[in-house]
């Protein structure tokens, strides 16, 4: 289940959604109609260089050896601050100038979660090696989900917390970060399972804080593509990530 009020790249493939009931099918379908209005599907370009999600902030001229040049501003993930696992406040800056994937969940969701969250544990597998590489799940239910009670959820889950946070905040700031930052669903819905109604997707962000891909967390082969993308992603920072699951 996916519901990506994200724009399209300017070159990506589309992003295959999973539904599982009629209600969140429609919003998904709004979610992504109302992301065309930001740019065009087309096809990678060989060169595998990952898009950018999101309407552009503006473009600027600068000067390079002479010669002028014109760069655009793309969206960026705003400044946050939030509660782990352990009861540690976690901020933007615990992610700076590393790549990481989010997702938005609740511990006790009957629906979706426990296949995104062990999704997003294969994830962390392939590159639990990789220093400068972060998972993020944000709670959408903080009055239940307390540090003790994520920190019972990723050691059930058996994550590696110190590269994977668990972390939950002010409500109204977790949602409003979900759709304007990440631009994803996360909400309250008497009508959805659990009470609340969230996107399974999983967002790839670059090491300045933009972002480079939207996954259906809940699809195997959207989350091979993930795992692809990732040392795609790095090669623009000149790194060479290796795939430490193969």
């Amino acid at each position: 289940m996916i519901n990506n009020q994200l724009s399209p790249p300017e070159h990506a493939g589309s992003v295959r959604a999973g539904m599982i009931s009629k209600k969140i099918e429609t919003i998904i379908l709004v979610g992504f109609c109302s992301a065309i209005i930001f740019g065009c599907n087309s096809p990678q370009k060989k060169t595998e260089r990952l898009p950018f999600f999101g309407p552009r902030q503006g473009t600027y001229m600068h000067h390079v050896k002479g010669e002028a040049k014109i760069d655009t501003v793309y969206h960026i993930i705003p400044n946050f601050k939030v509660v782990d696992q352990d009861g540690d406040t976690i901020t933007e800056a615990n992610l700076a100038g590393k790549v990481y994937v989010a997702d938005f969940f609740f511990t006790s969701c009957p629906s979706i979660c426990p296949i995104t969250e062990a999704n997003m544990l294969t994830v962390q597998k392939h590159f639990n090696k990789v220093n400068d590489f972060r998972l993020i799940s944000f709670s959408i239910d903080p009055k239940h989900d307390s540090a003790g009670r994520l920190k019972r959820y990723a050691t059930r889950l058996g994550a590696d917390t110190k590269q994977w946070y668990f972390v939950s905040g002010d409500e109204d700031q977790v949602d409003d970060l979900a759709q304007k930052g990440f631009m994803a669903s996360a909400q309250k819905d008497s009508a959805a399972p659990g009470g609340y109604l969230h996107s399974g997707a999983f967002m790839l962000i670059d090491k300045d804080k933009r972002v480079r891909g939207v996954y259906n967390g809940t699809d195997t082969a959207e989350v091979a593509r993930l795992i692809h993308d990732i040392p795609v992603l790095y090669k623009e920072y000149n790194e060479d990530v290796k795939d430490g699951a193969k």
